[in-house]
């Protein structure tokens, strides 16, 4: 039986490589997303892709979503929470409907995507898994992050171990992946003279590339990644160890 994988955010740099690779891995994959033409893009040039068009910062559209893919599929195998977003608004000059959206994309998204799947997730073979798209920006206080994304952030990890510890005799693992510099196109949101310090401050000189973090998506959705459940696994080249 073929596994189903939803991946939201599937349009954006990150989510088209985590697409591939996992439709690489033999998954059928569900690329969720606001922009409806890039997906049918998407679809045109791969196999075992399905393109949904969903507000992910609407409750009822995404249980919709996945009530329409139970339907349609039998349930779902796979969650990869990837739609995000970062306002660069600072502190204390944060307006109140930023907060509010920066939280409902990062955040409350992944809620209720997670809602949608465990359910969707009930009687399917195997280990089912969450992967949370998580950031270094959580973690790492000397980055230029402005606190609502890392708040964000911060709370999609807190809901990745309550998750695990909830549902590990259910066979469903949860885990968040927290890269710090990655190339995609969130970096259209930063100066020149803020991208270019944030890049030098990486031990290899370089960003990272969404395909580096697509194999560790891959490696925790293949049953070796069965074991692995309640973690936050930081990639930033080391460069926050002391």
């Amino acid at each position: 039986m073929t596994r189903i994988a939803v991946v939201t955010g599937a349009a954006g740099g990150m989510g088209r490589a985590i697409s591939d690779r996992l439709i690489e891995d033999g998954l059928h994959v569900v690329g969720v997303d606001i922009d409806g033409p890039a997906l049918l893009t998407m679809a045109a040039n791969r196999d075992n892709f399905s393109p949904e068009v969903c507000d992910l910062t609407d409750p009822e559209a995404i249980a919709d979503l996945f009530d329409r893919l139970t339907e349609r599929f039998g349930g779902v195998d796979a969650l990869v929470n990837n739609a995000g977003t970062c306002f660069m608004s600072d502190f204390p000059n944060i307006p109140a409907h930023e907060l509010d959206r920066q939280m409902a994309i990062n955040f409350s998204s992944a809620f209720h995507c997670c809602q949608g799947a465990v359910k969707a997730m009930a009687g399917r073979d195997g280990v089912r898994k969450i992967v949370n798209i998580s950031s270094n920006g959580a973690y790492n206080f000397d980055v230029f992050d402005p606190p609502h994304y890392r708040a964000s952030k911060a709370a999609m990890d807190t809901l990745t171990k309550d998750l695990a510890r909830r549902y590990a005799r259910d066979k469903i693992a949860v885990n968040s992946i927290a890269p710090a510099m990655t190339e995609t196109p969130l970096f259209n949101v930063l100066t020149e003279d803020v991208l270019a310090r944030a890049i030098s401050a990486m031990p290899h000189g370089h960003a990272m590339q969404p395909d580096q973090i697509a194999a560790w998506v891959g490696f925790l959705i293949s049953p070796m990644g069965d074991v692995s459940s309640g973690n936050v696994i930081i990639l930033n080249q080391g460069r926050d160890v002391r």
